[in-house]
């Protein structure tokens, strides 16, 4: 139990458009000691997407919530709600919770930060922050957030993080290369494992 004082539960979009935000989010939380988890981190066909993200969600103390992708698409064209849906079940599970749950804290990131009124306007009153779909805002905003949050005086301040993260997105192409992985066939768990495998260098 004590181990999941340090999961990072982290509910964003998944595309390629968001990816670099994905990736630097990510990589902060490994680089200031926690675990990442996501609906990502397992392919289990026994298992329904929501009940993995429920027992995800069960498991972590800290939740990352990204609610910046309102884009619609398809046909008709609608927005995507699996992002305010798994913010509501992490509140949920603070409120109702038993009293490990009542220890959830949250970080909630959307690229403006009052943007959220116009379309989930019922957080009102949650501080909300804004990264202008700049990756290296949301790895500052991350990172000072998770040091605030958690009182660890051994994580850095966001900057240094940010600039560690240009280091290792240059030596990434490399490490991939070493292990014989191509950058469209990266899964989640090989970046976490590359990227707990960089910090350690730190």
């Amino acid at each position: 139990m004590a181990q999941r004082r340090l999961h990072v539960f982290v509910n964003c979009a998944f595309d390629p458009l968001f990816q670099p935000i994905f990736d630097g989010i990510v990589f902060a939380i490994i680089r200031c000691g926690f675990q990442a988890r996501c609906a990502l981190e397992a392919d289990d066909a026994s298992e329904s997407r929501f009940l993995k993200i429920q027992r995800i969600v069960e498991e972590c103390r800290y939740g990352i919530h990204d609610i910046s992708r309102t884009e619609t698409n398809g046909a008709p064209p609608l927005p995507r709600f699996n992002m305010p849906l798994e913010l509501g079940l992490f509140l949920g599970a603070k409120r109702y919770g038993d009293p490990t749950q009542k220890q959830k804290r949250v970080l909630i990131l959307d690229t403006e930060r009052y943007r959220y009124q116009r379309f989930v306007s019922d957080i009102a009153g949650q501080d909300i922050h804004a990264h202008d779909n700049d990756p290296t805002k949301a790895i500052a905003a991350v990172t000072d957030w998770l040091r605030t949050t958690s009182g660890r005086t051994t994580i850095p301040g966001g900057k240094k993080v940010v600039a560690e993260f240009a280091d290792f997105q240059a030596l990434l192409p490399t490490i991939l290369a070493a292990r014989t992985l191509h950058a469209d066939e990266v899964q989640f768990a090989d970046f976490a494992s590359i990227v707990g495998t960089y910090v350690d260098t730190l």
